[in-house]
């Protein structure tokens, strides 16, 4: 008797009148969300312009859908083109169905796309967004959850997964949940690749080669513990060997790529301060409003040098005219002594003349006396 286990929805999809929300549809949108937000936070943070990531998720996001639900129609085409099956259902992306390989093959040819139309180089934007394109499966596997689909082997352990659907040859019982080792194993891979990009600064696609070789690593092991039908080949499951495949092709390419081009790019997109995203260039004209100010300051510092004689003996004339100031008082201060003077000296000229007329006068009865 198990005593714990993870119970699995009642229904995957709620109606809000006649509109159905999917959980599916709801953890898909929810993944790339993240992935756009946490790829423009890392290409700004590498100069690349903030929006950039959005737009060209406009081209990869639906170009990853439709590969993904391809490789997943081609590979499992019995699902929808064998007898009693209805080939329309092949177009029900929101019922399930997404094959992680085309999704990231035909999302390239998306992102090329979107990287051409902007000049961007198509390895520097990988790099970018490859720990977010992580954390999107880590929440997109959680829509398996909703639809009861994709899980393991039976087992009694604490964290089995519940599973209550008796359609399309599904066994009530609980599981190994197998879609819940995929989100912490994705969780730990974006964990990684942040990190390691961090610490040895990957450049030239190796973080986006890494997060693949990390992920394949993963899947590998995950995969075999599944229990749906799928095509094998020399007894291993069809996606074990893709696994195996492209884990392989990603390290030859960290390998050679390390050897070729060592180092990051140093621009990953073209005129990036020139854009005109709110961020970039409030930054841009705050650097330039700055660079302005401190080359006036300099001229101004400059001419004040160059005035300040000039300045000095305007100050003093200043000075004399108005309170007193030394130059002109000075000059000022003798104009009056030498005034003042021959007003002195014409004063003694005039009692002098004055005194010598009273003792003529004074001199003349004594005469006149004396005879």
């Amino acid at each position: 008797m198990e005593l714990a286990y993870i119970p699995s929805p009642s229904r995957g999809v709620l109606y809000l009148g006649p509109v159905p929300l999917r959980g599916y549809a709801f953890c898909i949108i929810i993944g790339v969300f993240v992935a756009v937000w946490l790829g423009n936070k890392r290409w700004v943070a590498r100069g690349g312009r903030a929006g950039t990531v959005a737009d060209i998720a406009v081209w990869a996001v639906p170009f990853g859908l439709i590969g993904g639900r391809l490789y997943h129609v081609i590979t499992d085409y019995e699902l929808y083109f064998s007898e009693g099956r209805d080939w329309v259902d092949a177009f029900k992306v929101w019922e399930g169905g997404l094959g992680i390989w085309g999704a990231i093959a035909l999302g390239a040819v998306g992102a090329w796309i979107g990287c051409r139309r902007r000049g961007i180089p198509l390895p520097a934007y990988a790099d970018a967004v490859a720990p977010g394109i992580a954390l999107a499966q880590a929440i997109g596997r959680w829509g398996n959850w909703f639809n009861q689909e994709l899980y393991g082997r039976p087992t009694d352990l604490p964290w089995a997964l519940e599973i209550t659907s008796s359609t399309d040859g599904r066994m009530p019982g609980t599981y190994h949940p197998t879609f819940l080792y995929e989100s912490l194993w994705c969780i730990g891979v974006a964990v990684l690749v942040i990190w390691a990009d961090r610490r040895f600064r990957l450049g030239h696609g190796r973080a986006f080669a890494l997060y693949v070789a990390a992920y394949c690593a993963g899947r590998f092991w995950i995969e075999y513990m599944r229990v749906d039908d799928a095509h094998r080949i020399l007894g291993l499951r069809l996606n074990n060997w893709t696994a195996l495949f492209v884990f392989v092709l990603a390290v030859i390419y960290i390998v050679l790529s390390a050897r070729k081009r060592p180092g990051r790019e140093e621009i990953v997109e073209p005129d990036a301060g020139d854009g005109d995203d709110d961020s970039t260039a409030l930054k841009k004209d705050g650097n330039d409003a700055d660079t302005e100010s401190e080359e006036t300051a300099e001229a101004a510092d400059k001419a004040s040098e160059s005035e300040k004689p000039a300045k000095t003996t305007e100050k003093a004339a200043d000075k004399g005219a108005d309170s007193g100031k030394p130059s002109d008082k000075a000059s000022g201060t003798a104009e009056e002594k030498t005034d003042a003077k021959a007003e002195k000296n014409e004063k003694n000229e005039k009692d002098a003349k004055a005194e010598k007329d009273v003792k003529v006068s004074d001199g003349a009865p004594q005469a006149a006396e004396k005879s």
